[in-house]
């Protein structure tokens, strides 16, 4: 491969229920690039404790192999946030997920909280856009703080607070996710899209990861382990385009080397865009060949 820039493939981002033992031991086996152990949404209020212990010594144990592992604490308004942002940075993960990022005032409370607990530098904070206000905010977020790498959209609950239909095509949501890819692009931050809920509809679930890589995301967030390898499949480059994105780096490299202004590949002209795009897919190619 030509010049690649490394990146960390996050095509497929998979939650799984912490207080799920079944669960747990299901996640070591999927081919999921990343795996967020949940203490929010799927787990019942008395089982939160034992929900946090559970997700950090599986953080912990070393059993999940090239996964990227994180941990999703509860929200920053809740009883247990504190406790699980310490629970979690003493596990190590490469995220903490925080739901409900609206401000740059979270961000910051957020990474207090680490920082106080003596957090690791290769813990990142991953934070969820979920609000309106944060859409409003989203370059803000971005922007507050490098620790905070990755975005990632929150659509079940946007939906909810803009009274919106989550509908096929997601057309009320549309320009609330292009802000936030754009927030993205701007920061230089990864953003992943927001799940789909009907796991009984995998042409549905297809055409939103279609849509979702159109729009520029790096991947999608998943709640059943039969939407991995369709994830993993949309958010890569095609056998085809890598081969494409070979010929554009080449011969634009001789194209500079001859002195030429002009360079043609397959009919169509070729310019510095079309350049770093192929460099960013063979990077992306390189780094999902490296996890086999």
């Amino acid at each position: 491969m030509i010049d690649p820039t490394p990146v960390t493939p996050r095509r497929s981002v998979l939650y799984m229920p912490g207080a799920n033992d079944k669960a747990l031991e299901k996640a070591k086996t999927l081919p999921t690039d990343a795996i967020i152990f949940d203490t929010e949404d799927s787990v019942a209020p008395d089982m939160k404790v034992i929900a946090r212990e559970k997700v950090a010594a599986a953080v912990a144990s070393g059993s999940y192999g090239r996964r990227e592992l994180t941990i999703r604490v509860n929200s920053i308004d809740t009883e247990w946030f504190e406790d699980d942002v310490r629970s979690a940075v003493a596990a190590g993960p490469a995220g903490v997920v925080v739901p409900k990022i609206s401000t740059v005032d979270d961000v910051a409370t957020v990474e207090r909280l680490f920082e106080a607990a003596g957090a690791s530098d290769h813990t990142r904070i991953w934070a969820m856009l979920e609000t309106p206000t944060a859409i409003e905010n989203a370059v803000s977020i971005a922007t507050a703080s490098e620790r905070l790498t990755v975005l990632i959209m929150g659509t079940n609950d946007l939906a909810k607070e803009l009274r919106a239909g989550l509908v096929a095509g997601r057309h009320p949501l549309l320009w609330g996710l292009a802000r936030c890819v754009n927030a993205a692009r701007y920061a230089g931050k990864v953003i992943l899209d927001g799940v789909y809920n009907d796991v009984r509809d995998p042409d549905g679930f297809a055409a939103e990861c279609r849509q979702g890589a159109e729009m520029g995301f790096d991947g999608k967030t998943l709640i059943h382990p039969t939407q991995v390898e369709p994830a993993n499949e949309a958010f890569a480059p095609t056998p085809a385009e890598v081969e494409q994105s070979i010929r554009i780096i080449e011969a634009f490299q001789a194209g500079i080397a001859e002195g030429k202004g002009v360079v043609t590949v397959d009919g169509r002209m070729i310019e510095n865009l079309h350049v770093d795009n192929a460099r960013r897919a063979i990077a992306i190619a390189d780094a999902i060949d490296s996890l086999d």
